[in-house]
């Protein structure tokens, strides 16, 4: 067993599954309001505990939904016919573990900055479609190299159209709605919101993914032209093609006339309203509601019809379990901290130890530190997003520049928190401590862009 072998296997052992960790912060969250704060008794932090855990505001239950939505209709587009029909494709030019890698990370981060949920299954079932044709051809490959180049996505997503962040920055009245329980806050000097073009289309932003684009995919070609060791490849999965006899007002669901439609009329109402509605072009129409009702434009669309649509979404829907049966729980633990005050108490001590310069960098750090516990880029903002903004708006700190620093910590720690590679994991065959040797390189690598970027911009 070589060493990345033991580090993988001792990590896995550190941490229990993710529904654990959420409920094991839940009692953390207790004990640091209890004996943190004053005038708090048991019953007082289970009352805010239940409502926090049924928050249905646009940071709750139902920003919980949206999340949802994105990661399922993202599916749903990765198991398209066009969709399937350009992995096989690319899949021709995979020779090697080198190439393959490069070729993966490359299209699996491209794809990512679209929409991370389209990013992770794409790229999975790309590693799969490239295990399968080793095996057929009896060819050696890291396939566990090839896995992480899949997961590579997850590291850059934030930094996406679909970043949950800066997505839910856009929507109006959102930041005050995060802070409106926040003592000593100003709402009238917090913006209404923050435009697409301030966080994920600033320079900042664009050179740094620019050069994860490029370094990354280079990076994982270079460890698989010296490891291209033979792994346990997937057989090609055989599916059979079950024919349906069409009866009576089933033709609608059967129908490509029917879905085509649907698709266009999505699609052209999701450019009037961005394009030709608004007085001046901006970027600020692009928030979750916008991107979920392009997926389902693009989902109709691209399926032959609403049959094999919903086949798909059938499928799909086991992957946003984690988001389903988690974010209350965190939504919980944000009703703790804001009732508390607990909130209040790191926001001011947050504040007294950094600088406009320091700031962001800490921010990063404290980011990345939370993901592993809160594998989740929506209940990450809901949880740290008040003590950022609270904190930013005292120290005089950008506000996009805070929250990019946020969503690249996030980010960052998925290449150690092995949570969202799941559905990698039972797509591809894999387990975590085949790619996870690989997935620390990648975390090295993005930390150095990510704190370079900070630092520059």
């Amino acid at each position: 067993m070589t060493f990345a072998d033991k580090f993988a296997e001792i990590f896995k052992t550190l941490l229990p599954s993710p529904f654990s960790i959420a409920i094991i912060l839940t009692f953390l969250a207790f004990i640091f309001a209890y004996f943190g704060t004053e005038n708090n008794s048991i019953i007082n932090l289970i009352t805010y505990w239940e409502e926090g855990l049924w928050n249905k505001s646009g940071g709750g239950l139902y920003f919980a939904f949206q999340m949802m939505l994105m990661l399922v209709l993202g599916y749903v587009l990765a198991l398209s016919e066009p969709v399937s029909n350009l992995i096989n494709k690319l899949t021709l030019f995979c020779t090697n573990s080198a190439n393959s890698a490069l070729i993966v990370t490359f299209s699996t981060v491209a794809v990512s900055l679209f929409n991370w949920g389209l990013g992770l299954i794409f790229g999975a079932i790309l590693a799969r479609k490239i295990g399968e044709k080793f095996n057929l051809e009896q060819k050696p490959l890291n396939y566990g190299l090839i896995g992480a180049s899949a997961y590579s996505g997850l590291m850059v997503w934030h930094g996406g159209i679909s970043g949950s962040a800066p997505i839910k920055a856009t929507e109006k009245g959102n930041l005050k709605e995060l802070l409106t329980n926040t003592p000593n806050i100003n709402l009238n000097d917090i913006p209404e919101t923050i435009p697409f073009d301030a966080t994920v289309f600033s320079l900042m932003n664009i050179s740094i993914s620019v050069a994860l684009l490029i370094i990354l995919p280079f990076t994982m070609y270079l460890i698989g032209k010296k490891d291209n060791s033979f792994a346990n490849l997937p057989k090609k999965t055989q599916i059979k093609d079950i024919k349906h006899k069409v009866i009576g007002a089933e033709i609608i669901d059967y129908s490509r006339w029917f879905s085509l439609i649907l698709g266009i009329l999505f699609l052209t109402y999701a450019f009037y309203k961005a394009i030709v509605l608004p007085d001046e072009f901006s970027l600020g129409f692009i928030n979750p509601n916008f991107i979920n009702f392009i997926l389902f434009g693009f989902g109709f669309l691209l399926h032959k019809n609403i049959a094999q649509f919903l086949k798909s979404a059938n499928e799909a829907i086991s992957g946003a379990t984690g988001i389903l049966i988690q974010f209350p729980l965190y939504f919980g633990i944000l009703g703790i901290m804001v009732g508390s005050g607990l909130i209040t108490q790191i926001s001011d001590s947050f504040a007294n130890i950094s600088n406009e310069i320091t700031f962001p960098i800490l921010t990063f750090f404290s980011a990345g530190l939370v993901n592993i516990f809160v594998p989740s880029g929506g209940a990450q903002w809901a949880v740290q997003g008040p003590i950022i903004i609270s904190a930013a708006q005292e120290l005089g700190v950008s506000l996009p520049k805070s929250i990019m620093a946020l969503a690249y910590g996030d980010q960052l720690t998925n290449m150690l928190q092995p949570f969202w590679a799941l559905p990698l994991l039972g797509i591809t065959g894999l387990k975590a401590k085949d790619i996870l040797p690989y997935t620390l390189i990648l975390f090295i690598i993005g930390g150095l862009i990510f704190l370079i970027g900070l630092l520059i911009f």
